[in-house]
């Protein structure tokens, strides 16, 4: 799975060449106490991700045109060919702001040593480089220009080299803008619009982001601290202690239309070597995560509005939990990097145990619906039976082929033997899939699926997680069945695969179609259809190792097909 980190923050000193921010102040024009109609609504109404309405349709040939603007003389003539096409206010911010995010690039170089930056706004444009010192004067230079009012502010934030929970002290460590529109103050960070930095190479990419354009205060918080409250443009303010105790959401949490996560702290405590994390969102939406670098101590499950996530360390102290997401229909196989926690453990739950077959998510969801597994009987993702026994049903939406494996960590069965501990029956268009474990364990039950019309592999569909105490479980597997066994077939007795030698056998089926039935063992025995359907009779176990049901078809035809073999214990 390929991770990318979003570019965030910059250096904790400011560049040597540009001098120490002063605490920002509004413009003289206005009041130094902002009137109650600059504020936004607080907390987030969650309508929308701007301070102000935006139709980004609209933009469309503006932001095309920024684009292909190629002047570095000198930001008077950059910002007089950015304005050939630029009429409002607003269009003024937004092709300065779209010139600035796909012209200059992150200086990396700079950002780890600080001789090296450039950060005055003719060395920016100039080189094509810089950090968010230069970036962030660079926009408030050609705004200014371009008759826009625009501060250049500077604070904390949860950005590049950011750790979960830190303290904030000392020097501000990042810059953005605010630009006055509409008679009201708006934020934006072209930093941190531009791209990105991978976590690994640590080589910038252009990646715009537009979530940090125009960005609703309440959610632009949520990583930017200025020094000055009242540039947060919110009504209550936040402390900073407040700040360096809430969750960081990436910007992609919004932009997937997540809405809102359980805790909404940025340390989670363990309670009983356990805890539980819940996302809402507004869509169908697919997830992973990783804790501690790994996704195998824990369960997620998805549900049509987010998902809930159980999660169980295997070591105590502090450690990693990273969540990620991605949209349903999205052909990608990137998640994006949307949560990030602190979990603190101070006891582990020795009892659970994962097998390492098991898949995430666990258990059906909106996903397996649109496979064709419909109202499932078993909606929960882990199933406990105490005599090693359960049943699963479905009502298929789709004409397809289900293929059910069972998984064990500590099973010596292989891959055909286990598959027997699973039988499936058709009733119309309803599925039941019964399992009978073959000792106590951990068991993972995975579904594949492929159409009926479709001659190739199985795909993967989900898992579901059993689990049986009981070490007085030992149920024998189901009978072998053949080529000729139908899918709408049904075994009533016997269910177990392994007979009991010496003795008479009932046996009860219901075959459709079939114009005799024989049972094969040291002697061969012929069942009878009942007025009910099923075909039945009795046989004796002596003198063999195996039984087999054989089926004539058509009673012109003199050959019979196996369909199911049973296997006789030893006396």
């Amino acid at each position: 799975m390929q991770l990318v980190m979003s570019l965030h923050g910059c250096p904790r000193v400011l560049c040597p060449q540009a001098p120490v921010l002063p605490q920002p102040s509004l413009p003289p024009s206005l009041p130094q106490t902002i009137p109650a109609c600059f504020f936004p609504a607080y907390p987030w109404d969650k309508s929308s991700l701007k301070s102000m309405p935006v139709d980004l349709q609209q933009f469309e040939k503006l932001d095309a045109y920024a684009l292909k603007v190629n002047v570095r003389s000198s930001t008077e003539e950059l910002v007089q060919a950015l304005l050939k096409q630029a009429r409002t206010d607003l269009e003024k911010v937004r092709v300065i702001w779209m010139w600035i995010c796909h012209h200059i690039e992150y200086d990396v170089v700079g950002f780890h040593n600080k001789s090296q930056r450039l950060c005055s706004p003719i060395d920016v444009l100039r080189t094509g480089k810089s950090v968010c010192e230069g970036y962030a004067a660079l926009f408030q230079q050609m705004c200014s220009v371009a008759g826009i009012q625009c501060m250049k502010l500077s604070g904390y934030s949860k950005g590049y080299g950011y750790k979960i929970g830190q303290v904030f002290k000392g020097d501000s460590s990042h810059a953005w803008n605010a630009v006055y529109l509409e008679g009201r103050w708006h934020l934006l960070d072209s930093t941190w619009g531009s791209g990105t930095v991978d976590k690994t190479s640590d080589k910038f990419t252009f990646r715009y982001n537009e979530f940090y354009f125009l960005t609703h205060p309440a959610l632009f918080i949520n990583d930017h601290f200025p020094n000055n409250s009242n540039w947060q443009l919110l009504k209550p303010t936040l402390t900073l202690k407040e700040f360096e105790n809430t969750v960081l959401y990436s910007s992609d949490f919004y932009n997937l239309g997540l809405l809102t996560v359980h805790p909404d702290t940025a340390i989670i405590q363990t309670v009983n070597g356990t805890a539980t994390i819940s996302v809402d969102c507004r869509s169908s939406t697919l997830f992973t995560f990783s804790l501690k670098g790994t996704e195998k101590h824990g369960l997620l499950s998805l549900r049509k509005h987010g998902m809930k996530l159980e999660i169980y360390p295997q070591s105590t102290g502090r450690q990693e939990l990273e969540i990620f997401a991605k949209p349903s229909n999205s052909p990608e196989k990137v998640y994006n990097h949307v949560l990030q926690y602190v979990v603190e453990c101070k006891s582990v739950d020795k009892s659970i145990h994962f097998p390492k077959d098991l898949d995430q998510p666990v258990g059906p969801s909106w996903f397996s619906e649109r496979q064709g597994f419909l109202r499932p009987s078993q909606p929960d993702p882990v199933i406990h039976t105490n005599d090693g026994r359960c049943s699963f049903t479905f009502t298929l939406g789709k004409d397809i082929s289900i293929l059910p494996m069972l998984h064990s960590d500590n099973s010596g069965l292989t891959d055909d033997r286990r598959r027997q501990h699973i039988m499936q029956i058709h009733r119309g268009n309803q599925v039941e899939f019964m399992v009978h474990l073959p000792h106590a364990g951990n068991f993972v039950l995975k579904f594949f699926a492929k159409k009926k019309s479709d001659p190739g592999n199985y795909t993967y569909v989900f898992n579901y997680l059993i689990t049986c105490l009981n070490t007085e479980v030992k149920w024998p597997a189901f009978p072998q069945t053949y080529s000729k066994w139908a899918d709408d077939y049904e075994i009533l007795e016997p269910l177990s695969g392994l007979l009991p030698a010496n003795r008479n056998v009932q046996f009860k089926l219901k075959m459709h179609g079939i114009s005799k039935v024989l049972v094969q063992a040291k002697d061969t025995y012929t069942l009878t259809l009942s007025r009910g359907g099923f075909w039945e009779g009795t046989c004796n176990t002596a003198g063999c190792t195996e039984l087999f049901v054989m089926v004539h078809e058509n009673a012109n035809h003199s050959f019979y097909s196996h369909v199911l073999k049973y296997e006789v214990e030893t006396p």
